[in-house]
């Protein structure tokens, strides 16, 4: 199965959005500076069993810092635990080679193996097994590609934007962001440990405002970023805010709503009756047609 991708100038990028140097890393890996510089460089990779910690030390997720697109097999589970074949043959009480054996596509692990392993690994059983079944060639039918999930937090959103906005250079530093943002809503509303923490999420937005209205900080992050006010509110909110619309314009009627959608100048005398039709079938619980002749 293909190892994880790893980017050694993403690397790099994370670690100074972290404000980490290198021999911070490397301590948090167990490696010399030099080794990271190698990494970061593209000269060398860090061996797959290091990837968890080296994710860890940035503070990232695996998967978002380290992607694999396929299932992972027995020795994917194990680097992903951390783990070389020594260290995961002390859980069941083994020399290394029922693991190397089963990795290989050699043997299969003996049944008073899998449950150790399966606990040392942190996942299911059914996983360890399933895993076993694909470093013996036998694959599943595959899942349609997923999408990569969505940020939801306002840190995870800010990161987000920070890695798609700056993908082959070093993005601006906390301070940069906060006087940017400052300078938008035109008063001193970060710092740059508030910045740091914000992205961090190891304060949330009302700790850092402290009563001021979070309304101003995504008025400022969304000129930084170039995106609108909205992406960065919660997702409950911006549900809301549909549920409020919908709500209005039933209670509203359709012809209140016709008019309101162009102001004083209303809607051709068709495009209002499509309105008023619809809005009764909405009413109704019947879904338009969208692909009839006449449609909108």
């Amino acid at each position: 199965m293909p190892a994880r991708h790893f980017d050694g100038g993403r690397l790099r990028r994370v670690r100074r959005a972290a404000d980490l140097n290198q021999a911070e890393v490397a301590k948090a890996v167990d490696v010399s500076r030099a080794m990271v510089s190698k990494w970061e460089s593209n000269v060398a990779s860090p061996e797959a069993e290091r990837l968890p910690a080296l994710a860890a030390a940035v503070m990232r997720p695996l998967d978002e810092l380290f992607p694999r697109e396929d299932e992972p097999d027995l020795a994917d589970l194990r680097h992903d635990a951390g783990l070389t074949q020594r260290k995961a043959a002390h859980f069941i009480g083994a020399s290394p080679l029922p693991i190397s054996n089963a990795e290989r596509g050699v043997r299969r692990l003996d049944e008073a193996y899998v449950a150790p392993l399966a606990q040392a690994y942190r996942v299911s059983e059914a996983a360890l097994l399933a895993a076993q079944d694909r470093s013996f060639g036998i694959v599943a039918p595959a899942r349609p590609a997923s999408r990569p999930p969505t940020p939801q937090t306002l840190s995870e959103k800010v990161r987000y934007l920070l890695d798609q906005t700056y993908p082959h250079s070093t993005p601006p530093s906390d301070a940069e962001l906060a006087s940017r943002v400052n300078a938008t809503v035109g008063e001193n509303l970060l710092g740059e440990k508030d910045m740091r923490d914000l992205r961090m999420g190891t304060r949330n937005a009302s700790e850092v405002l402290d009563g001021r209205p979070e309304s101003l900080l995504h008025e400022g992050l969304s000129e930084v970023f170039g995106v609108s006010p909205k992406f960065f509110l919660p997702e409950e909110a911006i549900v809301r805010e549909v549920v409020e619309g919908i709500h209005l314009m039933l209670l509203t009627g359709a012809e209140g709503l016709s008019m309101a959608a162009r102001g004083d100048e209303g809607l051709s005398t068709y495009t209002r009756q499509r309105v008023i039709e619809l809005v009764r079938d909405l009413r109704q619980g019947h879904l338009p047609d969208s692909q009839g002749p006449g449609s909108l």
